[in-house]
């Protein structure tokens, strides 16, 4: 049984339950620096909620006594603090969500870690929280982190605050030091934008002002902690809002149904009502809004619900279902502010994926326009983005998307970024609004295309990207197909990664981030060629998977030539004519190629060729030569059916 049980469960459980089905909810956060007291004030909250179980109650007398802070009498940090890390270092590592009731209403809180490096798990917690609990010691006032954990929730759309002055049994319960605490705070936050701030004295060990107001602070007469959590009115505008649906499953149980599924992300629906599909702009009736239970008059935010239409119109997962008289944007191209939170910096034009709602595509993010300092809250400039950077940038996605800015609709307006090769979040984002070029933007048609200027050519147009180490020989042989190719009659054009960055790329240096760009616009311009009805022959390091994979996505299908010429590193070092492994191995050169900065081999290649010294560069060129008359790319090119 519970440590301390409320007496309808006992006597009338479907009553209880019932009523507890009722409640509002309440999800919040609890933030600030390092050892302000998040965990001893959740485990205080549980228990002060009659939530901890005999068994629980029992081990956590136990773990008190064997590794607890408080000289043996009960810790109740040790109820949150999960992770054995945890509980040895004493810290908050992960978030931890906990839930907990009340007589009025119903809570989830989420524990975030106070260091400064786990900054993204922080911002995982608060982007589903409607309030920030965010602690200050009242021994050390207001830190870095309590400036940093503020300014994230401001980012995050958090407005309703409550500061928490813990641990005031350490200072006397001084009133002065929580008035000067509260001062300094509230100077601060209004720089931020934050206005709707709640100061409540409090010793979270002691239970003072948890639940009771207790005897220690009788110059406060504000509310107590809990008093203020089951008071606070979270209700958000998004029910008012024009109705949202992002379409998450198309459902087909048999041949006579056919229903879009999701939850609503804004506004009220009723059958009849008329909607707009996003992004093809179908406009059609709402005819049934279905559920387990039965067809609902209507749907309101939140709700998970099936819709049916009067019209047979084409809608798929990540489409919107919109009021048709005020639907979202659309667009592909934004201003957004992102968290970092890969281990590998952001690298600016890397392609990655974007999950935005249901809807999953590629992203490009562009070099940040600046970066925020949260300790003194200036903008500062920067390359890329670190763990835990929180930055503005630009991006640019493949496809047009509905969104509403996230200031009007997290739902609509949040995102996270992953990883395309490891699959790992490596982000969470912001869209603050669209960037209106990318709808003044149009492809132009042209009557003479690619494959008419091939035919004049009396060829096919391809990309051949030779890739390799430095020293591998992947000019040599590039150059050596050049000249066979010409001999033959062929149009071609030999893109070199030395000569390029004379002149095109001549602004970039040699980090990852460089490397990056460098590829892109060699890729953008290879295509362009390539358009031209040429065979382009491209000799790169490109030492990355992920450009080369964003390099073929820019082509047909077999119209980009993968050739791996695979030289060992101690082979390609020792031909090192330009004496750039040398300067490398020295120090004097830095981000260089199989010295200090990865070469990721290709793993799928359309030819991969030995550059060991097994073959020679003369042979190497022939095997270029038989594979492209091989897949056609040496024959005529077709009349377009």
């Amino acid at each position: 049984m519970a440590h301390a049980t409320n007496d309808l469960v006992t006597t009338d459980i479907e009553g209880y339950l019932r009523a507890h089905e009722h409640k509002s909810l309440l999800r919040f956060i609890t933030c600030g620096s390092v050892d302000d007291g998040k965990s001893t004030l959740i485990g205080r909250l549980l228990y002060d909620s009659k939530l901890v179980f005999a068994d629980q109650l029992a081990a956590l007398e136990a773990d008190s006594k064997r590794v607890g802070t408080q000289g043996g009498d009960l810790d109740f940090a040790l109820l949150v603090d999960g992770l054995t890390a945890e509980r040895e270092q004493g810290i908050t590592i992960d978030v931890a969500y906990r839930f907990f009731s009340t007589e009025r209403r119903k809570f989830i809180v989420a524990d975030t870690p106070g260091h400064e490096q786990y900054t993204r798990n922080m911002v995982t917690g608060a982007s589903t929280a409607d309030l920030a609990v965010i602690l200050v010691d009242a021994r050390k006032g207001v830190l870095t982190q309590t400036r940093r954990h503020s300014h994230l929730v401001s980012l995050l759309g958090i407005r309703r605050i409550v500061l928490a002055v813990n641990k005031l049994d350490l200072v006397g319960y001084d009133q002065d030091v929580f008035t000067a605490i509260e001062a300094d705070y509230r100077a601060f936050a209004t720089g931020i934008g934050l206005t709707d701030i709640t100061c409540i004295p409090m010793s979270a060990l002691r239970g003072d002002n948890i639940t009771e107001a207790g005897p220690h602070l009788p110059w406060y007469t504000g509310p107590t902690l809990i008093g203020h959590l089951e008071s606070v009115d979270v209700t958000d505008d998004l029910p008012a809002r024009p109705f949202r649906l992002p379409v998450q499953w198309v459902n087909r149980p048999d041949l006579d149904f056919r229903g879009f599924s999701g939850q609503v992300a804004g506004g009220r629906l009723r059958p009849g009502d008329r909607v707009r599909v996003l992004p093809s702009g179908q406009e059609s009736t709402i005819a049934r809004i279905v559920t387990a239970d039965g067809d609902l008059d209507e749907a309101v935010t939140d709700q998970s619900i099936t819709v049916t239409l009067t019209d047979e119109i084409d809608v798929s997962r990540g489409d919107v279902i919109a009021a048709a008289a005020d639907p979202p944007e659309v667009a592909d191209q934004f201003q957004c502010r992102l968290v970092w939170m890969g281990e590998e910096p952001m690298l600016p034009g890397r392609p990655y994926l974007i999950k935005l709602g249901t809807l999953g595509t590629g992203v490009a993010i562009g070099r940040p326009k600046y970066v925020y300092n949260v300790n003194t809250l200036e903008h500062t400039a920067a390359r890329t983005l670190a763990l835990n950077d929180i930055g503005v940038c630009d991006i640019r996605l493949d496809r047009p998307v509905p969104f509403d800015p996230y200031a009007e609709n997290r739902h609509l307006g949040g995102f996270v970024v992953i990883d395309r090769l490891t699959r790992t979040t490596v982000a969470a984002g912001l869209l603050d609004f669209a960037l209106r070029r990318s709808h003044n933007l149009h492809w132009q048609s042209i009557e003479v295309d690619r494959a008419a200027r091939a035919r004049s050519k009396g060829q096919r147009a391809a990309a051949v990207w030779f890739t390799g180490l430095s020293g591998a020989g992947k000019s040599t042989i590039a150059n050596l197909v050049e000249k066979r190719l010409h001999d033959e009659g062929r149009h071609t054009y030999l893109l070199d990664g030395d000569n390029v960055r004379h002149g095109l790329n001549r602004d970039l240096g040699f980090t990852d981030a460089d490397r990056v760009e460098n590829i892109r616009r060699v890729a953008e311009v290879t295509r362009l060629m390539v358009d031209a009805g040429l065979i382009v022959l491209a000799s790169f390091i490109s030492p990355f998977r992920a450009e080369r994979r964003f390099a073929r996505s820019l082509f047909e299908d077999g119209e980009f030539i993968e050739v791996h010429v695979d030289t060992p590193l101690r082979v390609a070092e020792s031909r090192d004519r330009k004496g750039l492994y040398a300067k490398a191995r020295r120090g004097e050169l830095v981000h260089f190629t199989g010295v200090d900065s990865p070469y990721e081999p290709p793993e799928t290649p359309e030819l991969r060729l030995d550059g060991g010294g097994t073959l020679s560069a003369e042979e190497c060129a022939e095997l270029v030569v038989e594979h492209l008359r091989t897949v056609g790319v040496l024959s005529p090119a077709q009349e377009e059916p």
